[in-house]
């Protein structure tokens, strides 16, 4: 009996999915629906016999589940640092992006109309406790993220209305904040998240402008945040450099990470600027490893619309992470099915199985000396980086964008004067 012909063969690849614990040589099939058709290790033959539109050699590359990349700002032309979708997703290797707090229940239906409805890639939303959402980043946080711009209400019917684009909520736990109001713009935004059974996910590192007068103890702030969470909010930016960060100027892990921890609270990279190898070094010698890997892909803030400053990348910070001992298959793990599980969509991406909608990233494990650089402009040298090759969404292929990803394709010299 002839086997059916498929839209699209994936061969030769070693098919890395840490959600089944697969790691082998296989072939993958993708029907004409865009959806996983047969999953076929090389030892029981895979699918060389079979017939396809389009045929994929991944020889010695990795094919993963698409990556779910949980903190990108992607609001392009509302919020000042906002980038196009695509780029921040498929064009970087993500088959599914989660915007962190650009919208809020005022803003949130241009997001839809204009971002979500428009991109190839799968984009949700972990929305503002602030009515407008970010607009500005951090430069006007006193006035956006002030405690008579939440609306609890205006976000539970957000969640009703879009129940599968608004996934979560974004508020900030730092020392801006804290400063002007205590803990009561998080206090709502844990009202709201335990109402609607969503998570939070929490910024910390100073962001907004601070009383200085009124500015909390950096080993204070935890502290004060940590009793508002639940089990399966993130605190995001967990090896930031930031001196209110939740290590800050320590030298040794404070016991309330690892109470946080014990009591189910997700840790995130969210590399963005502030990443810093001292830090990380620090909680990995402590067993803290991120639950996820995110990039907190964003433009300048204090420019408008100009990524020009951008020099990092999700898979730039996935190999840092590899690179500094993360085991492959966490680091993957991380980027993939623990960001699906934190949206509450681990049934639906994040994993290959049949049946499964075919997104799915190739990577390529180039062999080469390389330099990155932390938030501090600490240098780490590395002999292996991650490469996206060709990102399927839905079965569809988009092609990198190296100009997304400095970090990964331009050596440290050129990235650092850009």
């Amino acid at each position: 009996m002839s086997l059916p012909t498929y839209a699209t063969l994936i061969e030769r690849g070693t098919v890395v999915d840490p959600a089944s614990g697969l790691n082998a040589l296989a072939d993958i099939a993708i029907d004409h629906e865009g959806r996983i058709a047969a999953v076929v290790k090389a030892e029981n033959g895979g699918l060389a016999r079979a017939t396809a539109t389009q045929r994929i050699d991944a020889s010695g590359q990795l094919v993963c589940p698409g990556l779910v990349d949980l903190h990108v700002h992607i609001y392009e032309w509302i919020t000042n640092f906002g980038l196009w979708a695509d780029d921040a997703g498929v064009g970087s290797g993500a088959t599914t992006v989660v915007d962190q707090g650009s919208t809020g229940p005022w803003t949130f239906g241009g997001f839809k109309a204009h971002v979500i409805d428009k991109a190839a890639t799968d984009v949700r939303a972990f929305v503002s406790i602030n009515v407008a959402g970010a607009l500005m980043g951090g430069m006007k946080g006193d006035v956006l993220h002030n405690p008579d711009m939440t609306d609890v209400e205006s976000v539970l019917n957000l969640f009703r209305t879009h129940p599968d684009a608004v996934r979560g909520i974004k508020c900030h736990g730092e020392s801006g904040a804290l400063s002007h109001w205590g803990t009561r713009v998080l206090e709502e935004a844990s009202r709201a998240g335990k109402a609607a059974g969503v998570p939070l996910y929490v910024h910390t590192g100073q962001l907004f402008p601070v009383i200085e007068s009124q500015r909390p103890e950096p080993r204070s702030v935890l502290e004060q945040v940590l009793p508002l969470l639940k089990a399966g909010d993130t605190l995001a930016h967990i090896y930031s450099s930031m001196p209110d960060g939740i290590i800050g100027e320590e030298t040794t892990v404070p016991a309330v990470v690892h109470r946080a921890r014990d009591m189910g609270v997700h840790f995130d990279i969210g590399y963005g600027v502030n990443f810093s190898y001292r830090i990380a070094r620090m909680l990995m010698a402590e067993g803290i490893y991120p639950h996820c890997i995110s990039s907190d892909l964003h433009g300048d803030f204090n420019s408008y619309h100009d990524d020009s400053k951008l020099d990092y990348s999700l898979l730039g910070a996935m190999s840092r992470l590899w690179a500094l001992g993360m085991p492959l298959m966490e680091v993957i793990r991380a980027a993939t099915d623990h960001p699906a599980g934190v949206i509450g969509l681990q049934h639906q991406i994040g994993r290959i199985a049949v049946g499964r909608q075919a997104d799915i990233t190739i990577l390529e494990k180039r062999h080469e000396d390389w330099t990155f650089a932390d938030g501090r402009y600490e240098t780490l040298n590395v002999q292996e980086r991650l490469l996206p090759v060709l990102t399927l969404r839905r079965g569809v292929g988009h092609a990198p964008r190296p100009n997304m990803m400095p970090d990964l394709y331009q050596p440290l010299a050129v990235a650092a004067t850009a």
